[in-house]
């Protein structure tokens, strides 16, 4: 009979999220007014160029990198668009059946959509070929991990996820041909306590410490509303030691509270603040549109000296 209520509860999810807007359309999106401050100069009108293919409002009239996500520059041919289409992934466990506090080996297996044949060639994202991001259903439980690539084009993934419930995974790449890639999948642990309620949070933009930082957070506006671009300020102290991660110089996944709705992004701009002869902080700008009213858990990565700081804010979003 527990075992009946699982099936039924996971086709319940699988429909609900069916309805939703794919993670596809999910990318942070960029304030082009900003490309100047960055050293990139714009490229508005010419057939033939160079773009970000992350962000791609990143354009330049020669190569290089991106700025903002720091991947290398992609060259535009005339009449010759990138394939846009969204590259379905099979997400499959070993056991069959995951228990909390249990070790277990996740698998992905990525397709074209056009040929339908396994996609085993990625471009170097971040450092990496395939980002994960698994978060819990009480939003608990966070991580951000990177498959293997093994001979036969699946990826493979060792975790132990701590409790039952569903967990949603976010798989982040770019194959090769086509262009890059967010695809939202789920995952269920059947055990005591089990439960399809979303996460019942409240607002908490209070300072946090991680492992060697403290961070901030300023939205502007103050209160966030649904639909309408919000800038996100990180304020990092102390400002000595703070280098990239991965790429970066953060990553930040903001989730809904029902996890429908993930976005990873990077900082559009980055800039010391203080005096003149001691920086008391360093600024992290990010852009973000809140597709829906409610509240959002919002983490940010950082590093510093070696270090990886993950802290989380939740960010109540109002009616526009």
């Amino acid at each position: 009979m527990a075992r009946l209520t699982i099936l039924l509860a996971a086709a319940l999810v699988c429909a609900i999220l069916a309805l939703q807007p794919s993670a596809q359309t999910s990318w942070a999106e960029g304030a082009p007014e900003l490309w100047a401050k960055l050293d990139l100069p714009a490229l508005q009108d010419a057939p033939d160029g160079f773009m970000c293919p992350m962000d791609r409002d990143v354009i330049s009239k020669a190569p290089g990198y991106c700025p903002r996500c720091r991947m290398k520059l992609k060259r535009i041919e005339s009449g010759q668009p990138a394939d846009a289409f969204e590259y379905p992934v099979e997400v499959g466990t070993e056991p069959a059946v995951l228990r909390p506090g249990a070790s277990a080996q996740i698998s992905f297996f990525v397709k074209d959509p056009r040929s339908l044949r396994a996609v085993n060639d990625f471009e170097v994202v971040h450092e990496k070929l395939y980002h994960v991001f698994l978060v819990s259903q009480d939003l608990g439980f966070f991580l951000h991990t990177h498959p293997v690539l093994q001979p036969n084009a699946h990826l493979l993934l060792d975790v132990n996820l701590p409790k039952a419930g569903m967990y949603r995974v976010l798989s982040d790449f770019y194959p090769k041909g086509g262009t890059p890639q967010l695809v939202a999948s789920t995952l269920l642990v059947p055990g005591a306590g089990f439960s399809l309620r979303p996460a019942n949070v409240s607002r908490d933009l209070a300072p946090k410490r991680a492992a060697n930082l403290q961070v901030e957070l300023v939205t502007d506006p103050p209160v966030p509303l649904a639909h309408a671009k919000t800038q996100l300020l990180f304020r990092l102290t102390p400002n000595d030691g703070i280098e990239p991660y991965l790429g970066a110089m953060a990553h930040m996944l903001a989730a809904s509270s029902d996890l429908i709705d993930m976005t990873h992004s990077h900082p559009i701009q980055v800039e010391d603040r203080g005096g003149i002869f001691q920086k008391s902080s360093k600024q992290l700008q990010f852009q973000m549109i809140f597709p829906r009213v409610g509240v959002y858990r919002v983490w940010v990565q950082t590093q510093r000296r070696g270090t990886v700081n993950t802290v989380a804010f939740n960010i109540p979003v109002g009616k526009n």
